[in-house]
């Protein structure tokens, strides 16, 4: 169930998982500078642990998730990580270095989307964005995302942030 009370369509179930595998595997890019293709690999190779919660058990992740997404985001995020990161250090009150790396991880993410997924609303990529750092992020987290893609949103989208506000 969504924060609104609704159920997520299944395709709505789909693309959140594809993010969220994806903000794992950047976060273990991240760590390991592993190449992503092995990354990717890795993660539709794992074999189910029933130890897990559901939403830190992969296979089960990657069951409902929409894979060609996860594909896109993950490839997409790695191979314009340097423009990404142009996008995002001047919003920022720290170094990206310094940043959580799962919050880096979540950033980029949604500077990806804002800048290249144009099909998908500002405030869905905001909202996906809040979501995963709740999920995954430090307690407070999801107020630095929100802040960071609003004001991302507002640079890349003036014209859509603009029209919603009206």
């Amino acid at each position: 169930m969504s924060r609104d009370g609704r159920t997520p369509s299944k395709a709505q179930q789909a693309r959140r998982a594809a993010r969220e595998l994806t903000v794992q595997a950047l976060y273990q890019w991240q760590m390991t500078g592993k190449p992503v293709t092995q990354l990717e690999t890795e993660f539709r190779a794992q074999t189910a642990d029933e130890d897990l919660a559901p939403h830190e058990n992969w296979v089960q992740v990657m069951q409902i998730a929409d894979l060609a997404l996860f594909h896109e985001l993950l490839h997409g995020v790695v191979k314009r990580c340097d423009e990404l990161d142009e996008q995002l250090a001047p919003l920022l009150d720290r170094s990206l270095q310094e940043l959580d790396r799962i919050e880096l991880a979540i950033l980029r993410l949604g500077a990806y989307e804002l800048a290249h997924r144009l099909e998908v609303p500002y405030i869905s990529v905001i909202t996906e964005g809040i979501e995963l750092a709740r999920g995954f992020g430090a307690t407070d987290g999801h107020k630095y995302v929100n802040s960071l893609l609003d004001r991302l949103a507002h640079q890349l989208r003036s014209v859509e942030v603009s029209a919603r506000r009206r």
